[in-house]
């Protein structure tokens, strides 16, 4: 059984120096946590793990996940009717830690978070070993509350960049990140694309003038091509939609399997 006593910094350091060493990057898997059903959550968690996904985002369902797009949204919706609640999500991420000594985060919409209080937030997240957050929908600029709550705990509160910011803004708020920097590959919310935004090369390139820290892409990221693009460029992919698009379209009893030999396909992809 895992401790839970290593801080969210050293558990996403220790999952991207893993995949750096076996010379590939680093798979970030996004699973809506009660889609399809609330029972189907805890085997495809170990799904993805066992296909070896390196960090694994919680999704926190939301009625307006206004960063999202229509596969991420039926999702939410689903789970919204399943009744999944944020303590269900971090339910399953203690589970998940203890068991296998994985690297969770949640990755949801300020609202839930702010009306939990983010202090009884970042204790719950702590007591879960549970490494952070992601929060579309918060601007760093509007994160100190949630940041100085997460300090003392260790946790992680990731940003997300996109190609239309600015190198002032990136140049302002990189040096205090944590983690690892999420950059989006495209303009637009989150889905399944047929090929990678045309910026995101740049996009790296301009984030790595002002961080050390690990660079994970995604938003679009959704077949083992785009992956193999990224190598070299990247040191992570983020995917999402696709992940969720594997498991609507396999039958119930194989579901696991399509999403585990998926997962592998894209680690397997992202080999140098």
């Amino acid at each position: 059984m895992a401790t839970l006593t290593v801080d969210g910094k050293v558990r996403l350091e220790r999952a991207f120096a893993k995949a750096r060493a076996e010379r590939r990057l680093a798979v970030v898997v996004y699973l809506t946590v009660g889609y399809p059903d609330r029972d189907a959550t805890a085997p495809l968690l170990r799904a993805a793990l066992d296909g070896g996904t390196d960090i694994v985002e919680l999704g926190v369902p939301f009625s307006d996940p206004l960063a999202d797009g229509s596969t991420v949204q039926r999702a939410s919706e689903t789970a919204l009717r399943n009744g999944v609640t944020l303590d269900d999500c971090i339910r399953e991420g203690a589970d998940l830690v203890r068991e296998r000594d994985a690297a969770v985060q949640l990755m949801g919409y300020t609202n839930p978070f702010y009306r939990r209080g983010y202090e009884r937030l970042a204790s719950d997240l702590r007591a879960a070993g549970i490494a952070g957050v992601i929060v579309p929908d918060m601007p760093a600029e509007e994160s100190a509350e949630l940041d100085r709550s997460f300090a003392p705990s260790g946790l992680v509160r990731v940003d997300l960049y996109a190609p239309t910011t600015p190198d002032e803004r990136l140049a302002r708020l990189l040096p205090s990140a944590r983690g690892f920097v999420y950059c989006v590959s495209l303009t637009g919310v989150t889905g399944a694309r047929d090929r990678l935004g045309p910026d995101v090369g740049d996009l790296v390139a301009r984030v790595r003038r002002h961080t050390t820290l690990p660079v994970a892409v995604g938003f679009g990221i959704a077949t083992p091509t785009h992956v193999a693009a990224l190598r070299g460029v990247a040191d992570g992919v983020a995917v999402g939609s696709a992940v969720l698009d594997v498991i609507g379209r396999a039958a119930v009893p194989d579901r696991a399997t399509a999403l585990r030999d998926f997962v592998r396909s894209l680690v397997e992809a992202g080999r140098s």
